[in-house]
């Protein structure tokens, strides 16, 4: 598999522009946003009234065709949301160089992510709107996306179904490969011997719980919001054979009892919201067995964190939040008896995940368009272009927190993450 995106589709978790502009003359607003800001790379924008603007220059070269005014006007008043509304809509086109090839452009030069003015004053109270997360709105937040039907993510997933960033170990591997060597990795990470039970906090679609019992000879009892996800993942284990080794349940991490070994929780935490971070660790605490290993992995941020982008909140991911790293730090360092004993940062691996979730979604587009709509189809390219270029072009990355009670569980040195034997 490539590394090196190509023409296709890219967007990021933010919007491409981040300021909002007073409404004018179209024409004169575009040459005072873009002119100063188009530096790296060459954009040509083809207007409704048949004007073809040009900024910037060289590689990476991109168009944009806006087939409405009123749609640039919305964009130019507020990109962060309009930009992919209006894109939904059939507002603007990407032209032949395509979705990804602009996107890059727009993101490359637009850079600052960060909440700015009003929207930086209110912060504390937008946390509290758009992340409350009590347990009702979670499972209905959960359903929102989670629970779009098992044919859609089979279109574009591996065949092991896993939605979250992939591992990839060396070069040149598939994206299936990818996929199981993040299983391997997280299950060295675990320390995890025959026998033990452990916990999967959001078990998506079953992947990893059955990885677990099939490699690691473990228990897995396994917790989803999403009953789609559960009725496959029950389908699955029972295909398998491990009905008597892997439970699935329907149930928040909040509802959970009893004491694991082990936890793991990949690609959850993201919807957790930043006020309930120290509940979240709590019961991490309170399930882990004073001997045991947890390991969160989750995509965080290297930068100043802010709110969600209102599209990606509105369309795609209602309630969630995307943490950084001394967020996650100064949560579980108020839980006393809960140290962390590795962090590790993934980069650009989900990028490279996204790109070939977005060429495989791709691949089956017309059949999907007929069955789900051109604006759905055109709402999921568009999520995933743009989250392939928050990765690759702005600040998030996956974090590996590794998790104990007490010292004794994790060896000292890394190099048991090394060896096939551990």
């Amino acid at each position: 598999m490539t590394k090196n995106p190509d023409s296709q589709a890219k967007n990021s978790y933010a919007g491409a522009f981040t300021r909002r502009l007073p409404v004018g003359k179209p024409h004169a607003l575009l040459q005072k946003v873009l002119s100063p800001r188009i530096h790296t790379g060459r954009l040509e924008m083809h207007l409704p009234d048949g004007a073809v603007l040009n900024f910037g220059q060289g590689e990476p070269a991109a168009e944009m065709i806006v087939h409405d005014e009123a749609a640039l006007r919305r964009i130019l008043k507020d990109p962060g949301l309009e930009l992919g509304e209006t894109y939904m809509e059939g507002g603007w086109e990407p032209g032949e160089s395509g979705l990804r090839k602009l996107l890059e452009v727009l993101m490359r030069n637009f850079a600052e992510a960060h909440p700015e003015g009003i929207e930086r004053l209110t912060l504390p109270l937008l946390k509290l709107i758009q992340q409350s997360n009590r347990i009702a709105k979670s499972r209905h937040n959960v359903a929102h996306h989670y629970d779009l039907d098992e044919a859609l993510f089979r279109t574009f997933l591996d065949e092991g179904m896993f939605y979250s960033c992939a591992y990839f170990a060396r070069e040149g591997m598939t994206l299936e490969e990818a996929q199981l060597a993040k299983c391997e990795l997280l299950m060295k990470k675990l320390r995890l011997r025959p026998g033990m039970r452990v916990l999967d906090i959001g078990s998506g679609w079953g992947g990893l719980a059955m990885y677990l019992a099939e490699h690691a000879d473990v228990e897995v009892d396994g917790i989803t919001l999403s009953k789609e996800q559960l009725r496959v993942s029950q389908t699955e284990a029972e295909r398998r054979g491990l009905s008597e080794r892997v439970h699935f349940h329907l149930r928040d991490y909040r509802e959970q009892e009893g004491s694991y070994d082990a936890i793991v929780s990949v690609g959850m935490f993201e919807h957790v919201g930043e006020p309930q971070f120290k509940v979240f660790f709590r019961k991490v605490k309170e399930l882990l067995r004073p001997g045991g290993v947890a390991v969160l992995h989750t995509i965080g941020l290297t930068g100043v964190p802010g709110p969600t982008n209102a599209w990606i909140r509105k369309h795609i991911f209602p309630g969630g939040y995307l943490p950084s790293l001394s967020q996650i730090a100064s949560r579980i360092e108020e839980i006393p008896g809960l140290m962390y004993t590795d962090i590790e940062v993934l980069r650009l691996h989900y990028a490279w995940t996204l790109a070939e979730w977005y060429r495989r979604f791709q691949h089956h587009r017309a059949a999907i368009a007929e069955r789900m709509g051109e604006r759905f189809c055109r709402m999921w390219e568009f999520y995933l272009a743009t989250s392939e270029g928050s990765f690759l072009w702005w600040d998030l990355v996956v974090f590996h927190v590794q998790l104990t009670r007490q010292h004794g569980p994790v060896p000292v040195t890394r190099d048991y993450l090394c060896s096939r034997n551990e």
